[in-house]
Parts: C-alpha cells; structure tokens; sequence
C-alpha cells in the first residue's frame, strides 16, 4: 500500500463517515498503517478488497471508524488549561451544582481514549474542589468508540510518559507503583463510568455541568457532521455549564448558546438565550 493509495482511499471512505480528510493529513501515517493491518488480519489482498469488503459488509465501517480514532493522551494534557479548570472554571461551577436540591456535579468526557482526561479531572476534583465541597458528589461519564482504549481506560495503569505533565505532588496521591506502571488509587476510580460508544450516534442521558470534547469532533468531522454532534453536546449541557474543546480549535458559529469563558480560548459556557436577549433589551 502506497502512501498515494492509502491517501485516496481515505478521500474516499471519510466522507462517508462524516469525517474531515484535511483534519487526517498530518496523523495519516497512523492511519494508513491501522488500516493495512486490518487488511491482513482479514487477508484481503489490498485497499481495492477492503473497499469491495466494505460495500459488503456495511458493520465494517464501524470497524473502520474505530481505525481513523487518532488518541493522543496523557494526563494534564495541556497543563494550563487544566490549572485554568481548577482555578476558575471548576469552583464556579461547583458553588451552582452545591446549591442544588440533589448535590451531584455531572461532568462528560467525550472521546476519552485511554482515560487520562477523566482520571485527570477526577483528580483535580479531589485535590481542589472536594475540600471545599464535601458533600457535593462527582459523577463522571467517560465515552470513546474505541473498546480496546476503553479497556486499557478501566484497568488504569499508566507508564511514566503519559504522568510528565502532572503535578508532582500529585503522584504519590493519585498512583500506586506496580513494576514499570503507575496505576490509578482505587479512590479516583469511583467516580467514573466507561461507555463504548459512537458520538456520531449517541449522547449520554441527562444533562451535565461540564463536558470536555477536545481534539475530537471539531478536528477530525466534516462541517455538516460537526454542527449536528456539537447542536446535541450543547443540548446536553445544564444551562450555566461549560464546554471545554481542544486549545487550536473553533467552535461553529451557530452556536449561539455558547460564549467564552473570560480569560481562556477553550472553554464555553452555555447561556439562556432567552435571560441574555432580555438583558440586552
């Protein structure tokens, strides 16, 4: 497989997928390489056989979809924005959720992968928000269509690489040392939920406080894709809640409900329109 051959096919196949190619030109090689795998392991011959195997077989294009995942995780990825999330965004939103009549702080981490972002805000939470909020419980639903990644989520063990941007000090707190592998204390799992499962078709019941879909939707879905997926993220958010996406990304511009956090590019907070048009009036 050629890398002009692996190119056209994926100008191909995304789009039929509601993916982005130019979101795939840089990771490709990745790509290129999950797919030439999945050739052998179903001894097909070539891309020219996988295509004819996908028009065959229409539940191969979710085997598909789960190769064109590109996970780049670790813990505290992009530190200063999760200092950011401890220091403004998680306390202000936790002060609205204490006051409620059922004390649960509901937190979505879409695409988690391997469960580093999750883990990450479990962490925070304890560290800094749990102290001051003691009776305002954490409940955090983490989905990715990857169901290997996802076992990898549940298990929680981790080589030193994927802790560097951390804290130290949180090390010892949050990791049991188990050989070469930093495994998370069981009193950080509790909190989460793992779900497999495909953002393109399936948004978690209820509403949350705080959704992170980062490096994600806004990367890798084409525009139509994009808007439809986002328009249910929002849905999903509590009014008051925020939406953290990935720091060089741009949110759609019929989001209406969304504005800025002061001080961050990443993060956005879902207004009421109705209450922000009558104070403008």
């Amino acid at each position: 497989m050629t890398d002009a051959d692996c190119v056209a096919f994926l100008q191909w196949a995304l789009p039929r997928m509601g993916l982005n190619w130019p979101g795939y030109r840089k990771v490709r090689a990745q790509v290129c390489k999950r797919i030439a795998r999945r050739c052998q392991d179903l001894r097909l011959a070539g891309l020219g056989a996988y295509r004819a195997r996908l028009d065959a077989c229409p539940e191969e294009w979710n085997a598909l979809a789960a190769l064109c995942a590109i996970p780049i995780s670790r813990f505290y990825r992009d530190r200063s924005l999760f200092d950011f999330l401890g220091r403004d965004v998680l306390p202000a939103l936790a002060r609205e959720a204490a006051s409620r009549a059922v004390p649960v702080f509901r937190c979505w981490s879409a695409g988690c992968a391997s469960g580093e972002e999750p883990y990450s805000i479990a962490l925070l939470w304890a560290s800094l928000i749990e102290p001051c909020f003691p009776a305002l419980r954490l409940a955090i639903v983490a989905s990715d269509v990857d169901a290997r990644l996802l076992a990898r989520a549940v298990q929680g063990c981790y080589r030193a690489s994927s802790l560097k941007e951390l804290p130290a000090e949180w090390l010892s707190r949050a990791f049991e040392r188990r050989e070469d592998l930093f495994c998370v204390r069981d009193e950080l799992r509790r909190s989460l939920e793992f779900v497999c499962s495909d953002i393109r078709q399936w948004t978690p019941a209820g509403q949350f406080d705080l959704v992170l879909c980062r490096n994600l939707v806004l990367t890798y879905f084409a525009p139509p894709l994009q808007s439809e997926v986002m328009q249910r993220i929002t849905g999903a958010l509590r009014p008051g809640g925020a939406l953290v996406i990935g720091i060089h990304e741009v949110l759609p511009k019929e989001l209406g409900a969304l504005q800025p956090w002061p001080n961050t590019r990443a993060v956005f907070r879902k207004v009421n329109l109705d209450q922000s048009s009558g104070a403008h009036a």
